[in-house]
């Protein structure tokens, strides 16, 4: 699909793929091969070694730059990939939500449920009264908002949605929805081919790889495989079955992202139509 859009709005095609950055990883994460990067331009696609790190802030840094080198020769940046943290990141930028605090979570864990609700209430009202207050771990979590940020939980929050709003004004998106049947099909033919592709030597080829780098799926399996833990058919059923549960995850976070077009396909889509219905609703111009 993004090669289609590539070719039909002179487009070169960036990568939002966690995995599809590393090199080494191309059975495993499913990764463009020779013919389709023939296609069209193709961008961050195995720049990454094994042994690095990445998190969804480099990503973004590295994804706008080459974003803008793009742009700046007249073409249009078609961003595809399933990992929707990293994509999120690009989309909208961090969120200015501060991230848990270990000492300050083990000061309030030691507070009794009633000191806690005061001391919410006390700092922000309106967000206590939209927080559900028998449920202590959202209480502990909007009073860190609260002592973190220095600002009312609900105003970081409401902030942030209203930017959000402004940013996805200007976004233009869509996520492919298959039949769920169909998609485990797909899922389990995919497992079958990877491990016929050569996915156990793949695995067993890497070199200290991060931890960011083990958290694909197919990784963890295998290396249980590869160590005697379980045999190939286990091996193929637990990497099938994760994928399956990271689909249904995919599910659910695109569906919220209300700027995202749905696009039903199937199995007997005719890609180049639907590219071009697909581009006619997002690039109009």
């Amino acid at each position: 699909m993004a090669i289609e859009l590539a070719r039909i709005n002179d487009g070169e095609i960036v990568n939002a793929d966690a995995y599809q950055l590393y090199q080494g990883l191309e059975i495993i994460s499913a990764a463009p091969n020779k013919a389709e990067l023939e296609q069209a331009p193709h961008h961050l696609y195995g720049v990454l070694q094994p042994n690095q790190l990445c998190d969804a802030m480099q990503f973004r840094e590295m994804a706008l730059e080459k974003i803008k080198e793009i742009q700046s020769r007249g073409k249009l940046a078609i961003v595809t990939g399933g990992s929707g943290l990293y994509l999120k990141f690009l989309s909208h930028g961090p969120s200015p939500v501060p991230s848990s605090d270990e000492s300050l979570r083990n000061e309030l864990e030691n507070e009794s449920d009633e000191a806690l609700i005061e001391r919410l209430t006390q700092l922000d009202p309106e967000g206590a009264e939209a927080t559900n207050l028998k449920n202590r771990r959202y209480v502990i979590r909007a009073l860190e908002i609260c002592i973190l940020s220095g600002s009312k939980m609900s105003e970081v929050k409401n902030d942030w949605k209203n930017k959000n709003k402004k940013v996805e004004a200007g976004l233009r998106g869509a996520y492919l929805q298959w039949d769920r049947d169909q998609l485990r099909e797909r899922i389990n033919h995919r497992v079958g081919q990877m491990l016929k592709d050569g996915a156990v030597e793949e695995v067993a080829a890497l070199k200290t790889p991060s931890t960011t780098c083990k958290k694909a799926i197919g990784i963890p399996q295998l290396y249980s495989y590869l160590e005697g833990d379980i045999n190939i058919e286990e091996c193929r059923e637990r990497i099938a079955a994760a994928t399956r549960q990271y689909a249904k995850r995919q599910r659910t976070w695109f569906g919220k992202e209300n700027w995202l077009t749905p696009c039903p396909v199937d199995e007997l889509a005719d890609m180049q139509k639907l590219a071009s219905e697909i581009s006619r609703k997002l690039c109009p111009g």
